[in-house]
């Protein structure tokens, strides 16, 4: 290593761009190994992600004494026999609707005669139609059976106009070229098909070996972090796998029953390819709508029997996929809706159609190695469906960014299944701090604080407004990922949030209109903590009012004694300017309760040292403290037969 200062500064520039050129290399590589090395990997894919479906039945059979082998083979020749039997039906139907097709094909070009002739009338409709209608004939009529026969043409034009028939032969191909063509498109699929067998086999058979040599490859020395993110993958995708294959059946099931009832003809093989098509994300029930629409357009002389089939994929596919879907596995899989259509995109170009049909389950497992694995953390952070910023960090961001509409809009949805003051402690004074750090690096100039601050004001002003929700219900679910991730971080209410005391629960001292006074400091966002501090205690039946930071500078309003004084402060700047404020305090309230909130976290040793330094009644870090504080003083004199009520709707 060089010990010019200008080479390694130089050096340093240019990390940066050296990594990403280095990243972008790994990703090149990874993607052509991918695309290159398709037909063995595919397979493998393919036996990896079956053997999750087929290892509950093997568990299954082990429990009732079945040995390994005998369980695995019978399992895996049962649902290939049944993958044989569906592909069987599949190709008969085929051929069948094949057969029928031409028949068709009159309905089809009358139709389109119909159409175009009523787009004629409307001048422009024509135009922009034209090409589609020329190909729907020029199809009608590639389906469309010849209505004479060569002699009945020969026969009508005569002997003398008997046209002369000219051949061409193409070269015949050797014994040899002709096997290669018939076996290169027979021993692919069968190729193919028997890898995806044998590894399914040996991967069931092997599943222990091939979990230790996974967790020997990750990193052995942690073993608790590798085998929670094996058994999430497995749990994750068994579940999905299973769940999907019984949501899928049931829609093919009742595709097929549907356009029976309805009478489209092969009903059986377009149930089999909706429920297939299913297992592409987002559009796999748009597109085996396509094919029925067709037939049924081609069938019906009319247009009721397409009405019926549309109507049935509009009503059975948003069933499935918001009602059903839900149920069974909710959001399972952890992949963002962007993600699933960015990895539809890219397996597919891959692997081509079974890209497309693995890209969830492949995408499923890149999502658990981000979560479990540091170094690919960024996996999770690109594919997750969680968050990539915690409610605090949203929070604050929504502050820098001047949109306090949407921290309300957030905050009234948490408000919902939690307390204010667990919000306000959780988020909202979360999110203070960080702005408190950042004016103290100098990272927010003195015009961008007092921005940031009215923002945070504007916001506590607005959810001080909302409807009391102290005691969730149980039964309210939260919504959308911000709000289920808020849900999660902040926990459950603690028991003082659910408390409000009627004036017969409160001390003499404690039933004036303001009997808490809450004192700002000088600090930009120190304001809006102490106006959540006044609000919480006022919606727990504390009368409180706040003051600027020079009220007890200025003496106390004739008549006004405080029961308790309230200060807040992010950032002490000052432990003597504390002191001097607190004995003011004092003449000013004698025989107040004095109560001072350091809402920054500290440690307990210097939280106790504090408490010696400014000589406070009371100190607190957070307000559900300052809330549980306040509530005790305030029933002091209290006869122990009074008890609080719970916060009303």
């Amino acid at each position: 290593m060089t010990n010019d200062p200008v080479t390694t500064r130089l050096l340093r520039q240019a990390l940066p761009v050296v990594t990403t050129l280095a990243s972008l290399l790994l990703v090149v590589t990874l993607a052509g190994a991918l695309y290159l090395g398709r037909d063995i990997l595919v397979p493998v894919a393919l036996a990896i992600l079956l053997s999750f479906v087929l290892v509950p039945a093997v568990r299954w059979l082990r429990r009732l004494r079945v040995p390994r082998a005998a369980a695995v083979l019978l399992v895996v020749l049962l649902a290939f026999g049944m993958l044989g039997a569906v592909g069987s039906l599949i190709a008969r139907e085929a051929a069948q609707l094949a057969a029928d097709l031409p028949r068709y094909s009159l309905t089809l070009r009358d139709k389109i005669t119909a159409l175009r002739a009523a787009t004629a009338e409307r001048g422009g409709l024509s135009d922009t139609f034209s090409g589609f209608f020329d190909m729907a004939e020029e199809i009608g009529k590639e389906l469309q059976p010849p209505t004479k026969t060569e002699s009945e043409t020969s026969a009508a034009l005569g002997t003398a106009e008997r046209p002369m028939q000219v051949e061409i032969h193409a070269p015949r191909s050797g014994l040899l070229t002709t096997l290669g063509s018939v076996a290169g498109g027979v021993l692919h699929p069968l190729a193919t098909f028997g890898l995806i067998l044998l590894f399914t086999i040996f991967i069931l058979l092997q599943r222990e070996d091939l979990r230790n040599r996974a967790i020997r490859l990750a990193g052995s020395s942690d073993l608790r972090r590798t085998t929670a993110a094996i058994d999430d993958a497995t749990a994750r995708l068994s579940r999905f796998f299973i769940a999907q294959l019984i949501l899928n059946f049931a829609f093919g099931v009742v595709i097929g029953f549907g356009l029976w009832f309805i009478g489209v003809p092969s009903p059986i093989l377009f149930g089999v390819i909706a429920g297939i098509a299913r297992f592409v994300p987002y559009i796999g029930a748009v597109i085996s709508a396509v094919l029925p629409l067709a037939i049924a357009v081609a069938v019906d002389p009319g247009w009721s029997m397409a009405i019926q089939v549309a109507i049935l994929f509009v009503i059975v596919e948003p069933i499935a996929g918001h009602v059903v879907e839900p149920l069974l596995y909710g959001h399972s899989t952890g992949i963002s809706p962007v993600a699933v259509i960015l990895a539809a995109t890219i397996w597919t170009f891959l692997w081509g159609p079974i890209g497309l049909l693995l890209a969830t389950p492949l995408t499923v497992c890149l999502v658990v190695l981000g979560r479990h694995v540091e170094r690919l953390w960024f996996l999770d952070v690109i594919l997750g469906d969680r968050p990539a910023l915690g409610p605090q960090e949203i929070f604050y961001q929504r502050m820098l960014a001047g949109d306090p509409a949407e921290a309300i809009e957030q905050g009234q949805l948490f408000l919902k299944e939690r307390a204010l003051v667990t919000y306000y402690d959780e988020v909202v004074l979360a999110g203070l701090r960080m702005a408190q750090e950042d004016a103290a690096r100098g990272m927010l100039d003195r015009e961008r604080q007092g921005e940031v601050g009215a923002g945070f004001r504007t916001v506590v002003e607005a959810l001080g407004q909302a409807r009391r929700r102290v005691m969730p219900r149980r039964s309210r679910k939260p919504r959308g990922a911000e709000a289920e991730a808020a849900f999660a971080a902040v926990g459950p209410d603690r028991r003082a949030a659910g408390i409000v005391l009627a004036p017969e629960d409160l001390a003499p001292a404690w039933r004036g209109p303001a009997p808490v006074l809450c004192v700002a400091s000088g600090g930009a966002f120190d304001e809006a903590a102490n106006l959540m501090l006044a609000q919480t205690l006022s919606r727990h039946g504390l009368g409180a009012r706040t003051a600027a930071a020079d009220a007890m500078r200025n003496g106390l309003p004739e008549g006004e004694r405080p029961a308790m004084i309230c200060f807040s402060y992010l950032d002490p700047i000052s432990l003597s300017q504390i002191r001097l404020t607190i004995r003011r305090a004092r003449k000013a309230a004698p025989g107040a309760t004095i109560l001072v909130g350091f809402w920054r976290e500290r440690d307990p040793a210097s939280l106790a040292r504090l408490r010696r330094a400014v000589s406070a009644d009371l100190l607190v870090t957070s307000l559900s403290d300052a809330l549980d504080a306040a509530l005790e003083r305030a029933r002091a004199g209290t006869a122990p037969a009074a008890l609080p009520r719970m916060a009303a709707e």
